[in-house]
């Protein structure tokens, strides 16, 4: 039985069941994530992350659907931890390379 609500809602726990998978497959090998230079311009063309809504479209569908939202940001959420293990990556490769450049002047 649906209930509306016209107001605020205050409770200790909600769980919301989903239909759909959880993102977990953002961590499969086959999963491609997008380039961030990629990602950058979607963003910056569209003004929102991809797979989310615009602040209008939200504004035009009154609302969000709580458990889908949560899913598209657990995907997102996951997506930026593979970003950051990718750049910590670069960076310590980075590190390496800068101790090589030094010993070597240093010879």
């Amino acid at each position: 039985e649906l209930k509306n609500v016209d107001g605020k809602i205050i409770c200790e726990e909600l769980k919301v069941q989903l239909s759909t998978s959880w993102p977990d497959y953002v961590f499969e090998t086959k999963y491609a994530l997008t380039n961030l230079d990629e990602l950058e311009k979607q963003v910056m063309k569209q003004g929102h992350l991809p797979g989310i809504a615009s602040a209008a479209q939200i504004e035009k569908d009154k609302g969000v659907e709580i458990g889908e939202m949560q899913r598209k940001m657990m995907e997102k959420i996951e997506e930026l931890t593979l970003y950051v293990i990718d750049q910590s990556k670069e960076i310590d490769q980075l590190k390496n390379e800068n101790v090589e450049l030094r010993e070597a002047i240093a010879e």
